[in-house]
């Protein structure tokens, strides 16, 4: 198995993992608060969001929440380059979202796009710095790594949110 073969496998198990919260996530769960400020949709939107900023600036491409739509979809008050790092409470609270379906399938659009990128990449690629403010400096490959595993751990948050009792939410 080469490289780019195990980065797409890592790419697709955040889809992977969202696909199994579908037709679990009612807008009232979706938007529920567990004593934290980040909702299940801020934790779908943000898993997408991080890939999709992320991935447009490695490939110079419009991100696939302007070029397929999504901004539109969503009508979230958001700038086109927000990912949700650094929202203040109040921001991550503004993110509110009534189909769990349009976030997993914006999740999987950006994912394909993440697939479709490393799918062109070679070797030699894999290894070309592309940040070089951390030390040691950031290659594209570990780049890669670093968006699915950021995406992968808030799926997983947000599949664990989903599985808790009434009892961990916040009144309404």
């Amino acid at each position: 198995m080469d490289a780019t073969a195990v980065l797409i496998n890592l790419a697709r198990r955040p889809q992977e993992a969202a696909e199994m919260l579908r037709g679990k996530l009612e807008p009232e769960l979706l938007n529920a608060h567990p004593h934290h400020d980040n909702s299940i949709a801020w934790l779908l939107w943000h898993a997408a969001r991080e890939i999709d900023v992320q991935l447009a600036a490695l490939t110079g491409s419009e991100s696939v929440w302007i070029a397929e739509g999504y901004a539109e979809k969503f009508g979230l008050d958001v700038e086109p380059g927000d990912l949700g790092y650094g929202h203040t409470p109040e921001q991550a609270r503004a993110i509110v979202v009534r189909d769990g379906d349009l976030l997993i399938d914006h999740l999987s659009a950006v994912v394909e796009a993440q697939v479709a990128f490393i799918a062109s990449l070679s070797e030699t690629d894999l290894a070309r710095i592309v940040d070089e403010h951390w030390d040691p400096v950031v290659t594209l490959g570990v780049r890669l790594v670093s968006i699915s595993a950021d995406a992968l751990e808030h799926v997983a948050q947000a599949t664990y949110v989903a599985g808790m009792g009434a009892q961990a939410f916040e009144a309404r």
